[in-house]
């Protein structure tokens, strides 16, 4: 990539970014944030593009999750480590399901701007330009809040400093040992309406005490007691990105730093367009998002364009059709990536496609919808004999009213109980660790399939 640089984006055409009115400003923050340390380092990045790339085999499965739009006025250590405490539960639990490595990667320290289907919003006949995330304007419905402002870019870097800097710590200190991941997860089959997933939580536990009889423990064995987490977001405002770029001195290839896997979202991923031409030239492992309107034509121009080299691990394409469209739109694009024998890693975003209106006025995401779209994505690549690799979901570790549907059965009704995303609704944490029991039962009805056509042989 000798003939890219940073800034190359600035000559293409850019959607979905805001207009600063106050250019001094801009370029002053910018320039602060170019001083700063980056958020992530290379080799943590490789070491993720490694396991994506295992993934992709079937070696290993990705669960990436997290909010939706991180906001400000929510950040504290508990939404930290109660959204990290279930991404634990959700990969033990699909661990033991897939029998392989589960990769874990949060929508965190990071996910701050956000794409809209509109500019403006109009509410009781007042029209003003639309939220676009904390990075940028503010939720409040006034002019002030709305107009772009470059200095939130700098609480947004300290907002992901703070948070990565916990989740170091969550990691590695203790927090993440496998006893008490799943003490927890036998917590949740312990409900009434849970029981039924508690015949898989009983086996995992056989398995530990097992292991434990055998001296495997977290006194014995590092990896029993400390987990790698990886962070990730939709690169959407490329001043911030620009900032945060780095060159690599060990490769002398540069690094995103604001996260260790940045994505394309689906409205920003024309082939000639600023976010694409971002992606392209940094080393991070990168998503794509594959919804209805993606051609197999721009596929195959996306594909050569961000991973020239096909690199094991470098590509997650993240197909996001809603639940019944499936089987109309992946099988079409999963022919275009075999024609041109392209390495790319499968996941399911099964929230994006799935949004609609309550009955009471808030947007929604019906718990059924999702788990069809995850149980569709499963049989097209099973149909095609081709690897489903990973699951990307809006979640939260806090109790909240925002998804219908699950076991705790959440109504329309409820949801204006403990309705707080900023922007998308998000699964609870009940509702994330029961869909993590039917995706393990998806990938485990796969291995055994698996299992036995070879044993057929």
């Amino acid at each position: 990539m000798s003939e890219w640089s940073k800034s190359d984006w600035r000559n293409k055409p850019r959607i979905q970014m805001p207009d600063y009115t106050d250019t001094a400003a801009l370029q002053a923050v910018t320039a602060q944030l170019s001083k700063y340390p980056p958020l992530v380092f290379a080799g943590e990045a490789r070491k993720l593009k490694a396991h994506l790339g295992a993934a992709s085999r079937g070696e290993a499965f990705l669960l990436q999750g997290g909010d939706c739009a991180e906001a400000f006025d929510q950040f504290s250590a508990d939404a930290i480590r109660d959204t990290f405490k279930v991404m634990l539960q959700m990969a033990m639990v699909l661990t033991f399901g897939a029998k392989v490595p589960v990769v874990k990667v949060g929508r965190m320290a990071g996910q701050f701007a956000k794409p809209r289907s509109a500019p403006t919003e109009v509410i009781d006949g007042v029209e003003l330009p639309s939220y676009r995330g904390d990075i940028i304007n503010g939720l409040d419905f006034t002019p002030e809040s709305r107009i772009p402002d470059p200095a939130k870019m700098l609480q947004a870097y300290t907002q992901a400093a703070g948070t990565l800097n916990l989740l170091r710590a969550f990691s590695t200190g203790g927090f993440a040992d496998m006893h008490r991941v799943h003490a927890w997860t036998l917590g949740f089959t312990d409900g009434e309406d849970a029981a039924k997933y508690a015949e898989i939580a009983n086996r995992i536990q056989d398995t530990i005490d097992f292991m434990g009889a055998a001296g495997i423990n977290s006194k014995t064995t590092h990896e029993f007691s400390t987990v790698e987490f990886y962070t990730s977001h939709e690169s959407l405002l490329l001043e911030y990105e620009e900032a945060l770029t780095r060159l690599d001195s060990t490769s002398g290839k540069w690094l995103a730093g604001s996260g260790h896997m940045i994505w394309i979202g689906d409205r920003t991923r024309q082939p000639d367009g600023a976010h694409v031409e971002f992606a392209r030239g940094v080393q991070n492992p990168i998503g794509l998002k594959c919804g209805p309107t993606t051609t197999a034509e721009d596929l195959k121009v996306l594909m050569e364009k961000l991973n020239p080299e096909n690199e094991a691990g470098r590509l997650t394409l993240i197909a996001r059709f809603g639940a019944g469209s499936v089987g109309d739109h992946l099988p079409r694009l999963i022919k275009a990536v075999q024609e041109e024998g392209a390495n790319v890693l499968w996941t399911c975003d099964a929230m994006h496609g799935n949004t609609i209106k309550s009955s009471t006025g808030y947007k929604t995401r019906p718990f059924e919808s999702v788990l069809r779209e995850v149980r569709e994505f499963f049989a097209v690549h099973q149909a095609e004999g081709t690897i489903p690799g990973g699951v990307h979901f809006e979640m939260t570790g806090q109790d909240v009213t925002e998804c219908t549907g699950g076991v705790r059965a959440v109504s329309e009704e409820d949801l204006s109980a403990r309705y707080h995303t900023a922007c998308d609704p998000r699964l609870n944490a009940s509702q994330s660790l029961e869909l993590a029991f039917l995706v393990a039962e998806e990938l485990s009805a796969r291995r055994n399939s698996q299992n036995g056509q070879q044993q057929a042989v």
